[in-house]
């Protein structure tokens, strides 16, 4: 297949330091590569891909050091590019949540979309709603939740290449916590349950400007406790020793995530996962396997003084059976291959939506369209 991958262009593909939905696209416009497929990634011109790139702005927002710059304008532009390419692609897949909804309505059956946000948002529903001719990806079945009427085709996890991070078969002694610096990750709770054990705790971390006043008033007090390690956003390559190191990551996540990548980035190197039960967690941890899913504090701090019984190397095995970026690209051209044969894209009214069987689900960053992830 002849096949787009249009990303947001807020970080690099892969990103550099923090991002999840530009890591995703990453990891799965090589493997429709490896697949055999013509893959185009539409990004920025410092993407790392064995795709074709079209390049449609200079470097990824976030890090640009431009003081003034518009993230409307240069997603309008991305979408220009794409629409004056479209008629070269079987399948058009947009990873920009709904901006590209009034651009591409005349040719919504050859598109997918693939949602990694949060979806209870007020004005959401009403979007979706107007535009039902668009065939949508959910990331987790619960991320469905607030829209369950939406044209979804298929649940697809995340996934990522089986060698990008090392198996550490022994931890060196620490808790470890790995996201944003934000109200709804909770490192406040990560900071209490290493606390209460005892235990070091290395939080590496970003700090998005929406998140400073959260960060310096609620959390930068936190961090003078002496078991606390505060170690700022790392890079692909540092994660195999941050989180191989760690003997359980800590999700103690308040909000409905979506998928949550860094729960898989820890399994690929046998480290398991205390996760708070929210969100999309119970559809990836399998508790008492890779990790424990618990309700409390309280009950965050026994299964985190557990974790070290687990085993490191069925971990391992777990992410290499349900989270490679292989099978992730497989679940995606099955939805591809559905799109091209259900009704020869012949296209529906905004009144008559799309209707595909639900295939490719998956055994079991999120963002509405703004830097949240």
């Amino acid at each position: 297949m002849r096949i787009a991958q249009v990303a947001p262009l807020y970080e690099a593909v892969p990103p550099v330091l923090y991002g999840g939905t530009e890591r995703v696209v990453a990891h799965l416009t090589d493997a429709l590569v490896d697949l055999g497929h013509d893959v185009t990634l539409f990004s920025t011109a410092d993407a790392r891909t064995r795709a074709r790139l079209v390049a449609v702005r200079d470097q990824p927002i976030r890090l640009d050091p431009a003081p003034l710059k518009s993230d409307l304008a240069a997603h309008l532009t991305l979408l220009a590019e794409v629409l004056a390419r479209a008629d070269d692609f079987d399948i058009i897949h947009f990873h920009t949540d709904m901006l590209h909804f009034p651009f591409f309505a005349d040719r919504a059956g050859r598109t997918v979309t693939t949602l990694h946000g949060r979806l209870d948002l007020k004005d959401l529903p009403g979007a979706y709603a107007g535009w039902p001719q668009f065939p949508l990806v959910s990331i987790s079945d619960d991320q469905r939740r607030p829209i369950p009427a939406a044209n979804w085709q298929a649940t697809v996890q995340h996934g990522m290449p089986s060698g990008l991070y090392a198996f550490s078969p022994k931890p060196d002694g620490y808790l470890a916590f790995l996201g944003r610096m934000s109200p709804e990750k909770r490192p406040d709770r990560a900071i209490e349950i290493a606390t209460r054990m005892g235990r070091p705790l290395r939080m590496a971390a970003k700090v998005d400007p929406a998140d400073r006043v959260y960060f310096e008033t609620e959390i930068r007090p936190l961090l003078d406790n002496p078991l606390v390690e505060f170690v700022g956003e790392i890079s692909d390559q540092q994660k195999s020793a941050f989180l191989g190191g760690a003997e359980a990551l800590l999700f103690p996540i308040d909000w409905p995530e979506p998928f949550g990548l860094v729960m898989i980035e820890a399994m690929a190197c046998g480290t398991p996962v205390v996760a708070f039960r929210c969100g999309s967690t119970s559809e990836i941890i399998e508790d008492g396997v890779t990790g424990y899913l618990v309700n409390t504090v309280d009950e965050a701090v026994e299964a985190a003084g557990r974790a070290v019984l687990l085993d490191r190397g069925a971990i391992r095995a777990r992410f290499e059976q349900r989270f490679s970026s292989a099978a992730m690209a497989r679940r995606y051209v099955e939805v591809y291959a559905a799109l091209q044969t259900s009704a020869d894209f012949i296209l529906p009214t905004a009144t008559d939506p799309l209707i595909i069987p639900d295939v490719g689900r998956a055994i079991g960053e999120e963002r509405a369209f703004a830097p949240l992830a």
